[in-house]
């Protein structure tokens, strides 16, 4: 049983690594990496109970849908963001105006875990600059409704609201992080922010350049 949870554990480190991995050279998002940035961070929510799990249960499902498009028999197309975006409109495989044909596009698929990348990168942010009184739940709802929360119905973004009132505090997000001290965690997060964020940055401006920021 120890191995198993070993395996479980979280560390903060290892989204770092990954997110280091994502960007090529000419700032193109390897979709490899990009899938394994996000399962550490599932499992980062994961470690923190049943909170964040209307938000870590469909990332999976995105997550899956990605992978099966990498290692589909198209998967070439998928090796980046960028290449992905390219052939499935090229292709006509994306639904542009409403929901049609293709619920289960790499670029929809995408677009949803980005808009989640937006909501933990700025809760992330707020940890960083926190102190020892900071109310992780303000943060997290906060940092939510500046961003997933627009594209949210009412009722999620209600049942969003109370599920944050039950976060832990501010040492337990630190401790779940597994790279030691207080302020160990604040270095490496530092370190992390910058990547996601560039992540993100790109991807955003390839959405925009493409018109496929509202896709349905």
């Amino acid at each position: 049983m120890a191995v198993a949870l070993e395996d479980l554990k979280f560390t903060l480190q290892e989204v770092l690594d990954t997110f280091k991995s994502c960007l090529s050279e000419h700032k193109e998002v390897f979709l490899e990496h990009y899938v394994a940035g996000w399962r550490g961070l599932v499992r980062f929510m994961n470690c923190l109970g049943s909170v964040f799990s209307f938000i870590s249960k469909d990332a999976v499902n995105k997550i899956q849908i990605l992978v099966n498009h990498l290692n589909g028999e198209n998967g070439a197309h998928y090796v980046t963001i960028q290449s992905m975006v390219k052939y499935e409109l090229d292709s006509q495989l994306v639904d542009l105006t409403k929901r049609g044909s293709f619920p289960e596009s790499g670029c929809r698929t995408l677009l949803r875990l980005h808009r989640a990348l937006r909501w933990l990168e700025l809760f992330l942010e707020r940890l960083q600059t926190s102190t020892e009184d900071s109310n992780t739940s303000v943060m997290c709802s906060e940092a939510y409704n500046e961003s997933l929360a627009q594209h949210h119905a009412w009722i999620i973004r209600k049942a969003a609201g109370t599920a944050f009132w039950a976060l832990p505090g501010r040492a337990t997000f630190f401790d779940v992080m597994n790279v030691g001290s207080p302020e160990q965690v604040m270095a490496v997060l530092g370190d992390t922010l910058p990547l996601i964020s560039e992540v993100y940055q790109v991807t955003e401006d390839l959405y925009a350049q493409n018109n496929i920021l509202e896709l349905p």
